[in-house]
């Protein structure tokens, strides 16, 4: 009798797992690039300009309301200059910058997320002028009828860490308060949608 009992318990306990398993199926999500957007924006001691960048494509996984993986990849030959700045947007497109001729495209690819007080903390690494760094970027995710909606914070890239050299303090010393800094503003807005 004790035996049978298990057995009902095991089988229980087996079928309960199962449930869970199949309640949170694994989805993937096409990137929306038209409703998508990426905000930049950079400083120096007498100023700052700001612009957008589009995304070329990317992906979203979730696994029930959980980010679990993805990828965006981000059309650096799309940078654009908020006041329309033909010279701004083609030095920062030129060697001194973002090279876009040799590395027109940087990515950001999600390894996985953790959920704390509201907010979606992603995980992934980032590589722009083919170097990789590792990056945590906090955002909110929401859903609505299919469509994932992911917001970031505004969040900093140091740009040094990516060899980018033109008036940076990191690689030169002598240039006084003629230096453009290291870190820069990203915000990026992404809305994917289930695939049809």
């Amino acid at each position: 009798m004790k035996k049978i009992g298990i057995l009902i318990l095991a089988v229980a306990f087996v079928s309960m797992s199962f449930v869970s398993l199949t309640s949170e199926v694994e989805s993937k999500l096409k990137v929306d690039v038209t409703n998508s957007s990426i905000k930049w924006k950079g400083y120096k001691p007498i100023g700052s300009h700001h612009g957008t960048i589009a995304l070329l494509n990317g992906e979203l996984k979730m696994r029930g309301a959980k980010l679990k993986g993805g990828f965006f990849k981000v059309d650096m030959l799309s940078l654009k200059d908020a006041d329309n700045s033909k010279k701004l947007e083609g030095h920062l497109k030129s060697k001194d910058f973002f090279e876009v001729e040799v590395f027109p495209i940087a990515t950001f690819e999600i390894a996985g997320s953790e959920n704390k007080d509201g907010k979606t903390y992603i995980f992934g690494e980032m590589t722009i002028k083919d170097i990789t760094k590792e990056m945590t970027i906090p955002a909110i995710v929401t859903e609505n009828n299919g469509t994932i909606t992911l917001t970031t914070e505004t969040f900093k890239i140091n740009r040094a860490e990516f060899n980018i050299k033109y008036k940076s303090k990191s690689f030169f010393n002598n240039l006084k308060e003629k230096f453009i800094n290291d870190q820069f503003d990203l915000q990026a807005t992404i809305v994917a949608n289930k695939k049809k």
